[in-house]
């Protein structure tokens, strides 16, 4: 069992829902989002989650050029 499961909220600064996904918070930091607290990951809830994906977009297409795949 999880952290998700245990009912961990967002990490972003404002939000109080329940997280769906978690990443590392340098991932999150470079999309942009506000993270507050100082762990190893960010617990996104499910809007913020669709925010980091469409931050984040173009570094994946580069980062797969750039390995060929």
């Amino acid at each position: 069992m999880g952290r998700i499961d245990k009912g961990v909220k967002c990490s972003v600064v404002g939000c109080s829902r329940d997280a769906e996904r978690s990443i590392s918070i340098d991932k999150a930091r470079s999309a942009g989002l506000k993270i507050g607290s100082a762990e190893k990951r960010a617990y996104l809830c499910k809007e913020h989650y669709k925010e980091f994906k469409k931050k984040s977009k173009k570094d994946k297409t580069l980062e797969k050029w750039r390995y060929g795949a």
